[in-house]
């Protein structure tokens, strides 16, 4: 019996897998992004991208549920939508992940600067080259050096988290939780999207839990809500922090995050020192993370052999073009983290899913019991939510001042 249990993995396990996969740069960008708006359209804005992924998660479920092994999101779109299908998942997963490859090395870098800033003047891409030498390194070495050092900062995150939220409390000026502008709400949705951005570990979790539909859909139920309390606690400190003015403005169009906008702001040292370190370790996890997966996507996709030769020219693949990016502008973040909420992770994990079981029950006529009731008015629903998010970000990006 317990045999049997080992074998078909661990549903703890599987949840703080979806909790660590999207706990990671909405720390760092959405107190900004939210701030005008204040913490009423804050909290339905997070509600309602944690429903939209969750559900979209659920139907990607579905999908993958119909396969007898373990197969990409690439791999699911090509059997149900066809040679178009699989063009488009492509191109968008190629987006989605370089557009948070160049959030994170423009965040930990300038983290990185603002430490070393401290001790010497050290120019921005000095840090940012020595950041992506350790990132490589890492990389290159494979998995095991990935989670042993992910366990390691996973230990740092929780500690400052806990330690931030004991110190920083006592500190909120709860006259400013009140303010509400709901004509800014719309501006943090598109990262909100990120921050719920678990669908690439669904083909794995599906074959961790030994395809167990009940145990699959509480993991994904319990392991989404986890980050939606965290974000919504964080939330809550830093616009209790925050002073409503013009400093906020300045830092949407300079890019800053939210450490940046805090040390401008606040006269609170100690909790901008942990809440340095707490960003700090919140980037790197998600960025190893996702530099990890996206390595694996790549050698899969282009058929490159994980060997010595092989490794050094897929790290080189994922690091050099978005740390070329974060040279060339190293105020992306607010900008790459929006990119890849509002166009990216929206068209992959929100679009795609549902046409994906529009075609599998519908077209293909396959027999798998849904997962998401409604029939093709909650899918119809899950589409116009999507495009909703997708057209924001392009509103936000070519007319909003």
């Amino acid at each position: 019996m317990n045999q049997k249990k080992i074998s078909q993995g661990s549903v703890l396990g599987a949840i703080l897998l979806v909790a660590g996969c999207s706990i990671g740069a909405g720390i760092l960008g959405l107190p900004v992004l939210s701030a005008s708006a204040g913490l009423k359209p804050t909290i339905l804005m997070f509600f309602f991208s944690w429903a939209l992924m969750l559900v979209t998660s659920l139907l990607l479920l579905e999908v993958n549920l119909g396969f007898t092994k373990e197969v990409s999101i690439v791999s699911m779109a090509e059997e149900t939508l066809g040679t178009i299908g699989k063009a488009v998942s492509w191109f968008v997963f190629l987006f989605l992940f370089y557009s948070l490859m160049v959030a994170f090395i423009a965040g930990s870098a300038e983290l990185f600067h603002d430490c070393m800033q401290e001790f010497a003047n050290v120019p921005h891409w000095i840090g940012s080259f020595f950041l992506m030498a350790v990132f490589a390194i890492v990389l290159y070495l494979g998995t095991l050096a990935v989670d042993s050092l992910n366990r390691l900062l996973m230990f740092g995150l929780i500690v400052s988290y806990a330690l931030l939220l004991f110190i920083g409390f006592p500190h909120i000026e709860v006259e400013r939780l009140y303010h509400v502008d709901w004509s800014a709400s719309l501006i943090a949705l598109p990262a909100m999207i990120v921050c719920f951005g678990y669908h690439n570990l669904i083909p794995s979790l599906t074959t961790y839990l030994n395809k167990d539909r009940k145990r699959l859909i509480i993991t994904l139920v319990l392991g989404s809500i986890i980050p939606l309390i965290l974000y919504l606690l964080w939330e809550t400190l830093m616009l209790g922090l925050i002073p409503i003015g013009k400093d906020i403005q300045i830092a949407i169009q300079e890019g800053d995050m939210t450490t940046s906008l805090l040390k401008r702001v606040s006269g609170q040292s100690s909790v901008l020192q942990i809440a340095q370190y707490f960003a700090f370790f919140s980037i790197v996890t998600s960025f190893l993370g996702v530099a990890l997966s996206f390595v694996d996507f790549l050698a899969d996709g282009l058929k490159i052999p994980k060997n010595a030769k092989g490794k050094v020219f897929l790290c080189s693949l994922v690091l050099f073009p978005p740390w070329i990016f974060s040279i060339i502008s190293p105020h992306l973040f607010l900008k790459a983290l929006g990119y890849a909420g509002g166009y990216g992770a929206v068209v992959l994990f929100g679009i795609l899913p549902a046409l994906m079981v529009w075609s599998g029950r519908y077209f293909l006529k396959k027999e798998e019991n849904p997962i998401v009731p409604g029939g093709k008015i909650v899918l119809s629903l899950i589409i116009m939510c999507s495009l909703g998010v997708f057209a924001t970000q392009f509103y936000l990006s070519n007319f909003k001042d």
